[in-house]
């Protein structure tokens, strides 16, 4: 029989496929429009996706983020999104491996990753508070190309059996210097501000995931394995709690690292709107799983390449290369947006309100 932490896995996977199909979730980056560029002087054949930086020397600019593993149910579609990365050329992260550093036979619901991609780009993931000899666990684990180090505050409030010490500074700063491999600190779905960013860069952090919310919501589906220790929906109001993917790019404009971006990510052109926003990478979660669950891994393979073919289309209309020349992209933002960077006073000269 599995143990509660691999049903808790199961019960993530399930949850967070509920609330996709409840919810159906808009990107927060519908609250971007691009000025379109009438006479872009570029061909569809000049663009190149692929990364300059030596760290993440990806061919695309988005990539499969961080699920699941550590139950027999999330070892199989592990596998099948390590399939899927290997088909598309696509990096992929596993989804949080605590539960192998104590229970080994969650360990091969993460391995069947590296199994299926032999050469692929593969992201161990780990839990802020842990050590840095458990880091290099995870990352020995997969034989991983980078690591992600998760921040969760907001998710294990809200989970029963959550934790509810969060002094991780340090820790953070100790696997940040010693992992052998480059670290991307994550948030999972609530955002960061621009304190944070500054926080994380004064340990020491090269590389940040904003994480915002407007994707994966993972104080609804606490919430909802709550209903046995609280009455149903008890932390209702912490629904929205947190900053918006849009919002949390904002907040970023000014940081030195190099930013990801993740949280509601829908097509390609907010894969795009999330690069003009600043972000190096983005990663796609709840909507490739599913696609996954429901029509399988032929017909996800079948949409990253689309997003593969139409992000130099989206480029070109906009007269630009590569990423460098994305950042130069006029923009404007709602005035639910405007207002927000505004009262949060950042200095964003080229941002107008729609």
């Amino acid at each position: 029989m599995e143990s509660e932490h691999a049903h808790r896995k199961d019960e993530h996977l399930a949850l967070a496929e509920a609330e996709y199909r409840k919810m159906q979730p808009t990107s927060s980056l519908n609250q971007v429009r691009l000025i379109h560029n009438a006479l872009p002087e570029a061909s569809v054949n000049q663009v190149n996706l692929a990364s300059n930086n030596p760290d993440f020397p990806w061919p695309f600019p988005f990539y499969i983020e961080a699920m699941t593993g550590g139950s027999e149910k999330s070892s199989q579609i592990n596998g099948q999104l390590a399939d899927v990365a290997k088909e598309t050329g696509l990096a992929m992260a596993v989804g949080s491996q605590s539960i192998a550093l104590k229970d080994f036979e969650a360990i091969p619901s993460f391995e069947v990753a590296r199994k299926k991609n032999p050469s692929g780009f593969l992201i161990a993931n780990l839990g802020a508070g842990h050590t840095a000899y458990e880091a290099q666990r995870v990352i020995n684990m997969i034989d991983a190309n980078a690591l992600e180090i998760h921040i969760n505050a907001a998710q294990e409030i809200v989970m029963a059996e959550g934790d509810r010490n969060f002094h991780w500074q340090e820790s953070l700063a100790e696997i940040i210097a010693t992992s052998p491999v480059p670290v991307i600190i994550k948030e999972v779905g609530f955002g960061m501000d621009l304190h944070v960013i500054q926080t994380l860069e004064a340990l020491g952090a090269k590389y940040i995931n904003v994480g915002g919310q407007s994707g994966t919501n993972f104080a609804r589906i606490e919430d909802r394995r709550n209903h046995t220790a609280y009455k149903e929906h008890a932390h209702a109001y912490l629904y929205d709690w947190g900053q918006t993917t849009a919002e949390s790019l904002l907040e970023a404009q000014t940081a030195q690292q190099h930013i990801f971006a993740t949280g509601g990510i829908q097509s390609p052109l907010d894969v795009v709107k999330a690069q003009v926003l600043g972000a190096e990478n983005v990663g796609v979660a709840g909507y490739f799983l599913h696609i996954l669950l429901n029509q399988g891994t032929d017909a996800l393979v079948d949409e990253i390449q689309l997003w593969q073919q139409h992000l130099p289309k989206i480029y070109t209309l906009l007269g630009a290369k590569n990423r460098t020349d994305l950042q130069k992209v006029p923009f404007v933002v709602d005035t639910e947006l405007a207002n927000y960077a505004q009262q949060r006073h950042l200095k964003l000269s080229h941002i107008q309100n729609f």
